[in-house]
């Protein structure tokens, strides 16, 4: 369907607003060469595609990833593809892998549960697990139930899908903890005996119970849903750990499902989302509570933890827990100006600091990260204080201190395992070795008291392993985006390879005629940094036509877009988008993550222009080396943050990035979540924050540019679309907007991906998009009784 887009009001009520004043498609000035003949038909494209599109692509790889899982006395992990997939357990150390189950016959255990043959499709089969104690397999199954099959092999349900267990039992069984009037009660499960713990919350600032999200407002009809008990008990089953939220005098958001599903009338709701932009947040007041004092005594007393309140980033609990006895907890400050983990006395709650993080100009937890390491005396930190994400390890007696246990100038992204002697660790890292890819990962052995880590992972290989819990075993999938992946067991000791696992097989998938994606490396726009970046061509590439330019764009900060492994390099969208007849490009410019502070720091507060001109720059340095991409035509496609990009692309280097698809964008930061801008923006002014909007600069748009949100993102709120829609209609720009119903954040269905390829179609190749298929007659309509 073709709409002008109306004044906004009459727009919102309309399913999909798309393609408005429709003017003279940009690619129509460059005409294909005359070899255009031999193109295939824009249906076969479509075809193909769909044929490289998720699952569908999938389908035709073998042991893309085999899911490795520690298990009781050994590995359970999978072989082949979802179609086809088998199970394997596999005792340690020593013996041959046996087969568990297999899609077979989970297939056949389900058609027989349900009394009817069931597909793979309609199973949607996942998280297969095994208990070889039990000999017992356990996996999810239709609409996300969880299922057990026995050893007759008969599928049993064991849990519907949306269950969750709301009270909290003690590690005893013998008191539960109910939430009812917005407070905590205490139940004897013997007697049934009760005592409240608290009697003043209020609806603005109830005990235990964390700000309903979204998705379970729409579940369940209601702003105030069922929700768990947030509270952890003592190991001791003594103390109750837990929280009070306020919520008092916090803007709320309102949403409205136009189609909610099994009726007529749309329903609002309106709910609490801290966002970046709100002065003031939500606000976590820590507590304890004896509760064996109080079931003895009838009457409970609260005992506030001395931890300044936290400002709520985003509707979760607190970080809280127990250890050795003590209340540990992690507090930040908003802005991520600083981070302290306090230990408390759950008697008294006096607290302090421990650790204690302050990097400038912003602690970006993306790339650091404090947690707990009792079994070497304190809190391991990944910090960026030497500009460089490196571990160490913060005593109590010096929280602002510690021990480097890693140095240089590559980044830590993980501690795998300490050993139970206590004399090393196993960490993840990048781009210590400087003659490869410096996002390729790596396992390093690294000494407790100081000296060189030991390297588990030799190979010049992207490593993505996983630690057993006494550390004596690796399972490693090595790759690169040209490398298939090869599955090892290794020696945790050495890293030595002890057993093949599974080797990567995407034969089918190149029969078909697939052109495999290929690593590039240039420069950015300074002209001296080096950057990377992927090209994915269509099937049957044939380097004699032109072909335009699509950019897939995520320019992190939180992250990196472009695949370092084999298995990633076939999942991404720009395999299925290059096959309309183009070149797909990701690009990871600087301000994204994992190359140190210095590479990541022209991201802050600098959203809006970080990577744009890499991005630029990478593009042409791929032209000059490949004569058959046309710079003269380049869209950008991306969601989320990358939704964003894709606008601030299009609005401001209007003459490179003439199309764009921009799905679920943050436009406006202050409208997002408060964590993720603030993470890379800090707590920013009003002018920095509307520099970095793209509703500022929506008078640039010269070309094409599609919005596209679900109406019930529950992420990326849906009035981020709508308002740059706005700001582009009050500069006197067009614009086209696709509002999908009953959609949350993940917008990627069928129509999102139709949409997509008819806009770079119609835009970008100056072709018509494939016809729409035969109308279907609707049956007349019942008649009514008189």
């Amino acid at each position: 369907m073709r709409a002008s887009i109306l004044p906004l009001a009459k727009s919102i009520s309309l399913v999909a607003l798309a393609w408005a004043g429709l003017s003279q498609p940009i690619a129509a000035q460059v005409r294909a060469p005359a070899s255009v003949a031999a193109v295939p038909s824009i249906e076969q494209r479509y075809s193909d595609a769909e044929k490289y599109l998720g699952p569908a692509l999938g389908d035709l790889i073998d042991n893309a990833d085999i899911i490795p899982r520690f298990v009781e006395g050994g590995l359970f992990y999978r072989t082949g593809n979802r179609l086809d997939q088998r199970y394997l357990f596999l005792a340690l150390p020593g013996e041959q892998p046996r087969e568990i189950t297999s899609t077979a016959t989970l297939l056949a255990a389900l058609s027989a549960a349900k009394g009817a043959a069931v597909t793979v499709d309609e199973a949607r089969i996942a998280e297969v697990d095994y208990d070889p104690g039990k000999n017992e397999v356990r996996f999810r199954a239709f609409d996300g139930a969880l299922w057990s099959l026995d050893t007759a092999g008969r599928a049993v349900q064991m849990e519907k899908a949306d269950h969750k267990e709301v009270d909290l039992l003690s590690p005893d069984g013998k008191t539960r903890i109910v939430a009812r009037g917005y407070n905590l009660h205490a139940v004897d499960t013997a007697s049934g005996k009760e005592v409240a713990l608290t009697t003043d919350g209020t609806r603005e600032q109830p005990y235990g119970r964390s700000i309903p999200q979204l998705a379970d407002i729409l579940r369940e009809g209601t702003e105030e849903p069922v929700m768990p008990v947030s509270a952890q008990w003592s190991p001791d089953g003594r103390y109750l750990l837990t929280w009070r939220l306020d919520t008092r005098d916090v803007k709320k958001l309102s949403i409205t499902q136009q189609n909610p599903p099994g009726s007529l009338y749309p329903r609002s709701f309106s709910y609490i989302y801290p966002l970046a932009g709100a002065e003031k947040l939500p606000q976590a007041a820590r507590l304890v509570i004896d509760v064996k004092d109080a079931m003895k005594t009838g009457k409970a007393r609260i005992v506030p933890l001395q931890v300044p309140s936290e400002s709520i980033l985003y509707p979760s609990p607190p970080d809280m827990g127990w250890q050795d006895g003590k209340v540990r907890m992690l507090w930040t400050e908003r802005g991520y100006k600083q981070q302290a983990v306090y230990l408390a006395d759950p008697a008294t709650g006096a607290a302090r600091i421990v650790a204690h993080e302050a990097v400038k100009p912003v602690v970006t937890v993306t790339s650091s990260m404090i947690f707990p390491s009792p079994e070497l005396g304190g809190e391991l930190s990944i910090s960026e204080r030497s500009g460089w994400a490196q571990l160490y390890l913060v005593t109590p007696d010096a929280p602002d201190g510690g021990r480097a246990l890693t140095t240089g100038e590559w980044e830590v992204l993980s501690v795998d395992h300490v050993a139970q002697d206590k004399s090393s660790l196993i960490v993840t890292g990048v781009g210590r070795e400087k003659s490869r890819n410096p996002y390729w990962r790596a396992l390093y052995r690294v000494p407790a008291q100081g000296g060189e880590p030991l390297e588990l992972t030799p190979e010049p290989l992207d490593h993505d392993a996983a630690v057993s819990p006494d550390g004596k075993w690796i399972v490693d999938q090595m790759s690169s985006p040209t490398s298939p992946t090869r599955a090892v067991l290794r020696d945790g000791a050495t890293g030595r390879i002890v057993r093949e696992l599974a080797q990567a097989d995407d034969s089918r998938l190149r029969a078909t005629g697939y052109t495999q994606p290929e690593p590039f490396q240039g420069l950015a726009a300074d002209g001296k940094t080096p950057i990377y970046g992927m090209i994915f061509r269509p099937a049957n590439f044939d380097p004699k036509r032109r072909y335009p330019i699509i950019d897939n764009v995520y320019t992190g900060p939180t992250t990196t877009d472009v695949p370092a492994t084999w298995s990633e390099a076939r999942r991404v969208a720009g395999n299925s988008v290059a096959q309309i007849g183009a070149v797909v490009v990701m690009i990871d410019g600087t301000g994204t993550s994992r190359r140190g502070q210095k590479f990541r720091l022209p991201a802050f507060q600098n959203l809006g222009e970080v990577g744009l001109d890499d991005h630029v720059a990478l593009i042409r340095q791929m032209a000059a080396k490949y004569p058959y991409m046309d710079v003269n035509r380049v869209g950008v496609f991306g969601g989320s943050a990358g939704g964003y990009d894709t606008a601030r692309f299009v609005l401001r280097r209007p003459d490179f990035f003439k199309v764009g698809v921009s799905s679920s964008g943050n436009h406006d930061l202050r409208l997002d979540k408060a964590w993720w801008p603030e993470v890379s923006m800090g707590y920013a002014d009003e002018a920095t924050w509307e520099r970095n909007s793209n509703m500022t600069v929506a008078g640039q748009l010269k070309g094409h540019l599609l919005l596209v949100h679900g109406d019930i993102d529950d992420n990326v709120p849906v009035t981020e679309s709508y308002r740059l829609a706005k700001a582009l209609m009050d500069a006197g720009r067009d614009v086209d907007l696709i509002v999908m119903p009953n959609a949350t954040h993940n917008v990627y269905r069928p129509f999102f991906w139709k949409k997509l390829r008819d806009y770079f179609t119609q835009y970008l190749l100056g072709e018509t998009p494939p016809a729409l298929g035969p109308v279907k007659v609707a049956a007349p309509a019942a008649k009514t009784a008189p």
